[in-house]
C-alpha cells in the first residue's frame, strides 16, 4: 500500500547550513542514521499520522535533537537546543527556515491531519535558485496526491466531502502561485516526482465523480437503499458495492478499496 516505499524529503536552499526533514518514515535505523547525517536538522515535520510517515520520528529526534512538528500534538516536540517553534502545524502558518518560506496548507481527507507544504524561497530572493524549479515553488503533498494511483480515503477519519474540498483548494493554490508560468512541481509521500501537480489534482477529482457515479450505478443495480446519515452502514453493503465498483483491482487492495467505498457511501448519505 506505499507503492515503492515511503519518501522522506531533506529540505535546505543552497548554502543553508541547516535542513527541514519531512516525513521520516517508518523506524528503519539505516535510513533515519541517512538522514540525520544530511544535518544539522532544525525542524522535522510530518504531512499526517500514518506510522509509515512517523513510525521513526521519536527515533530520529534522538539521533538529530531537532523539535517536531504535525497537525496532531502527539507529533510535536521542542528540539535540545533554541530554534524553530514547536507546538501543532496551523493552516496558512509560514514558516522561514533552513533558506526557504514553508506554508503550511491543511487538506484533510485522506485522513482528518494531513497537510500539504508549500515550499518556496523567502521574500526577495530568488524563487527558482532556492527550490531548483522552473516555477521557483514545489509541493509537498503527503498522501493527498501521490506520485502512482490514487490515495485510499482511510478509516477512521478519511472523509470524501473534505478530500474533494482539499483538492479544489490545492489547484486554486497552485493555479495562484506568483510566477507559476511553469507547471508546478508536486513531491509525493510515495511514487514518483509529479511533474503537473494542478494536472494531476484537476484529474484526480475527475476520477472521485466517476467513482461516485459508479457507486451510484451499484446501488441502484443492488437495489440497496441508503441508511439514513448517522446509522451504521452494513457489512454486507459494504462488500457488495466494493466488489461492483473495484472488480478489477488485485484482491490485495480490496481492503484499502472498502475504505473509500465507505467515505463514497457516507458523503452520497450527507448529500442527497
Amino acid at each position: 500500500m506505499t507503492l515503492d516505499g515511503t519518501r522522506s524529503y531533506v529540505l535546505r536552499a543552497p548554502g543553508a547550513p541547516g535542513c527541514v526533514v519531512v516525513d521520516p518514515g517508518p523506524g528503519l535505523e539505516p535510513h533515519l542514521t541517512a538522514l540525520a547525517d544530511a544535518g544539522p536538522v532544525e525542524l522535522v515535520l510530518v504531512t499526517h499520522r500514518h506510522a509509515d510517515h512517523t513510525g521513526g520520528l521519536a527515533r530520529f529526534r534522538e539521533l538529530t535533537g531537532a523539535p517536531s512538528r504535525g497537525v496532531l500534538p502527539e507529533f510535536c516536540a521542542d528540539g535540545r537546543s533554541t530554534g524553530p517553534r514547536s507546538g501543532p502545524l496551523a493552516d496558512g502558518e509560514v514558516l522561514e527556515v533552513a533558506g526557504l518560506r514553508i506554508e503550511v496548507l491543511a487538506t484533510p481527507g485522506h485522513t482528518a491531519d494531513s497537510v500539504c507544504l508549500v515550499v518556496s524561497a523567502p521574500t526577495g530572493e530568488s524563487p527558482g535558485e532556492a527550490t531548483g524549479t522552473a516555477s521557483g515553488t514545489v509541493v509537498l503533498t503527503g498522501d493527498t496526491v501521490l506520485g502512482r494511483g490514487t490515495t485510499v480515503l482511510a478509516e477512521p477519519d478519511g472523509s470524501l466531502g473534505h478530500y474533494l474540498a482539499s483538492l479544489d483548494r490545492l489547484a486554486s493554490r497552485v493555479a495562484g502561485l506568483d510566477g507559476a508560468t511553469s507547471p508546478v512541481l508536486g513531491l509525493p509521500g510515495h511514487g514518483p516526482v509529479v511533474d503537473d501537480l494542478g494536472a494531476v489534482v484537476r484529474a484526480y477529482r475527475e476520477h472521485r465523480q466517476e467513482r461516485l457515479d459508479q457507486v451510484r450505478s451499484a446501488l441502484t443495480a443492488l437495489d440497496a437503499p441508503l441508511p439514513r446519515a448517522g446509522t451504521p452502514l452494513p457489512d454486507r453493503l459494504l462488500d457488495e458495492v466494493t466488489r461492483a465498483v473495484y472488480s478489477d483491482v488485485d484482491p490485495s487492495v480490496l481492503p484499502a478499496a472498502r475504505s473509500s467505498v465507505r467515505a463514497q457511501l457516507d458523503y452520497l448519505r450527507d448529500v442527497r
